[in-house]
């Protein structure tokens, strides 16, 4: 079963990141693709219609969630434990302080 979150970059959805039994993905969204302006979410993630595989959450996904005493208040209000990062991400990613926005797409 495959968890998938929708990507935003500056309030454009640029793509989905999922969670499956092999690893992580990562696909650009098509329509954001094909404007003339879009830019990579990462310089780790250069635009392409492929998608990116990973048997470890991306580095540049990983770095969005909170580290410190915020890690531990988002652990303890949404009960996820601490070596779940794509949950992590999921749940603590929907506001961030960058241009990139992770929402789960079953919410």
């Amino acid at each position: 079963m495959s968890k998938t979150g929708n990507v935003f970059y500056r309030d454009k959805l640029a793509g989905r990141v999922s969670e499956g039994d092999y690893g992580y993905q990562f696909v650009y969204n098509p329509a954001y693709l094909a404007e003339q302006t879009t830019q990579p979410i990462s310089l780790t993630l250069p635009l392409r219609e492929d998608p990116y595989y990973s048997k470890t959450l991306f580095p540049f996904f990983d770095g969005l969630i909170p580290e410190g005493w915020l890690l531990d208040i988002a652990q303890e209000h949404w009960k996820v434990k601490s070596n779940d990062r794509f949950e992590l991400l999921m749940v603590s990613c929907r506001d961030t302080i960058g241009a990139v926005t992770i929402i789960p797409e079953n919410v």
